[in-house]
């Protein structure tokens, strides 16, 4: 993407102070510099530079890890050399993928873990592509040998997917049938994802962990509707669960909700290793229940050790490290390791909610009990300030919490949300509730909202789908 500046930008050179170096400098901002410079000062100038980034510890907007330890960032360091898609050259880092692989797949009940089919990716938004591409190419294949057209396929959703779904629908030329929102329903519900499949439709997508409030889609009951589908239609049409964050926390935190692959419809599930599965960006998940799943024209075999390795990925070089490091914390937390971290992630957020609802000027939407998200809204009748208003009022404090409205049909609904993760303590929430309180003390005292979606809100991954989308219903 080009970035476009004022022409009065370009010619704002950089200005070294001379502390930094033996002589004063000035450095262009957009060409590269004529001449060398002291590493230190190199460092210095871009150093200073990224202070004026927030303090990721404040950030309650991200789900992406913001913490590591010390042993898994030694780790990267030593790794950060190796390209992924090398796995003749390192074909030790290439056995570590596979493991992970074969962890996540018994952590997610495949009938054969140790055959299952996956691959790590730069992240769950790869993983989800992977995922959709996999559905369309088998519908495509059922279809070919039917003798049907192949020229119209569709995916159904809920309008709270993520955002990479709108750019798999656009870039592999799929209708995306996003399933509006309805009164207090915020995510996609059996019903109404069957009402919007046909025999074009190459899947639905279940989201375990919806961006916009945390919850978790009911998977087994939209299973099970679309199992009552076929067999009163004959319309066979599989589900990929988007675990990006859920799909790390249900495993240690819900052991009997039904949602992977015990449900035979669920073909496929990802999940972002960069999220819950503890690990610094980027690194993703795709698995899929078995071979039938995932079409062989789609794999790319690369013979390592005199061995067959499959590939499958939309993104070629890429580092390692991640994937590295995504090892090292399973063997390092191992079940009961993951469980303790995600139930305190989960305490500490349901805990937080509790006592923001109690404030009094706030009504929980969720409240952090199923992935540690929740999101709350301004009363009605509260005619002071926004949820802009907060965000903004946070923001002075370091903290960043976005506002935003939800999707289609109900853009009148306007939250925050807070993502706790594992460096959120409950000592820092009781620092956010102290700085929340000092912030209503103020707000209190307007005389009507000062801010709205318009003046600097971020939706920071709940982004409304755009609704001129073509082929939307």
């Amino acid at each position: 993407m080009t970035v476009k500046h004022e022409a009065h930008d370009r010619s704002r050179d950089l200005q070294v102070n001379p502390v930094f170096s033996r002589e004063p400098l000035r450095v262009p901002r957009y060409q590269l510099p004529a001449g060398e410079m002291e590493p230190a000062t190199a460092y210095q100038v871009v150093h200073d530079e990224l202070m004026l980034d927030g303090n990721a510890r404040q950030n309650l907007a991200t789900f992406v890890s913001t913490w590591a330890e010390p042993e898994a960032r030694r780790l990267m360091d030593e790794c950060a050399e190796k390209n992924m898609i090398d796995k003749d050259e390192y074909p030790q880092t290439a056995e570590l993928e596979a493991r992970c692989v074969h962890m996540l797949a018994h952590l997610w009940h495949a009938e054969d873990p140790r055959h299952a089919m996956g691959c790590s990716t730069t992240g769950s938004s790869e993983a989800a592509m992977l995922g959709g591409l996999a559905l369309k190419r088998r519908w495509q294949h059922r279809r070919r040998a039917e003798g049907r057209p192949t020229d119209r396929p569709n995916l159904v959703m809920g309008s709270n997917v993520q955002i990479c779904w709108e750019k798999f629908a656009d870039y592999f030329e799929v209708e995306p049938r996003y399933v509006p929102m309805e009164g207090d329903h915020f995510h996609l519900t059996p019903d109404r994802a069957v009402e919007w499949c046909d025999e074009n439709t190459i899947g639905v997508v279940a989201v375990l962990g919806s961006t916009f409030d945390g919850s978790y889609e009911p998977v087994a009951d939209i299973c099970a509707a679309l199992d009552d589908l076929q067999a009163r239609t004959g319309v066979d049409v599989p589900v990929h669960v988007d675990g990006a964050s859920g799909a790390m926390i249900a495993p240690f935190l819900d052991l009997d909700l039904r949602w992977d692959f015990r449900l035979p419809r669920v073909a496929s599930i990802n999940t972002s290793g960069h999220k819950y599965g503890l690990v610094m960006p980027g690194v993703g998940w795709a698995l899929w229940r078995d071979r039938e799943a995932l079409p062989d024209d789609l794999v790319f075999h690369v013979n390592y050790l005199g061995g067959d390795m499959p590939t499958f990925a939309l993104n070629f070089s890429r580092p390692g490290a991640q994937v590295v490091a995504q090892y090292y914390n399973f063997l390092r937390l191992g079940f009961d390791g993951y469980r303790r971290v995600q139930q305190t992630c989960r305490d500490v957020a349901t805990r937080l909610s509790g006592e923001i609802a109690r404030l009094g000027p706030f009504e929980l939407i969720t409240d952090g009990s199923d992935i540690p998200v929740f999101a709350f809204r301004v009363r009605d009748g509260e005619r002071r300030f926004s949820v802009f208003d907060v965000s903004a009022a946070l923001r002075e404090r370091g903290w960043q919490a976005p506002a935003y409205t939800f999707p289609e049909n109900r853009t009148d609904l306007a939250v925050l949300r807070v993502v706790v993760r594992v460096d959120f303590s409950h000592d820092l929430a009781d620092l956010l509730l102290e700085d929340l309180r000092r912030a209503l003390s103020r707000l209190e005292t307007q005389d009507a909202p000062r801010r709205g979606a318009e003046a600097g809100g971020f939706a920071h991954g709940a982004e409304t789908r755009n609704p001129r989308r073509p082929g939307r219903r």
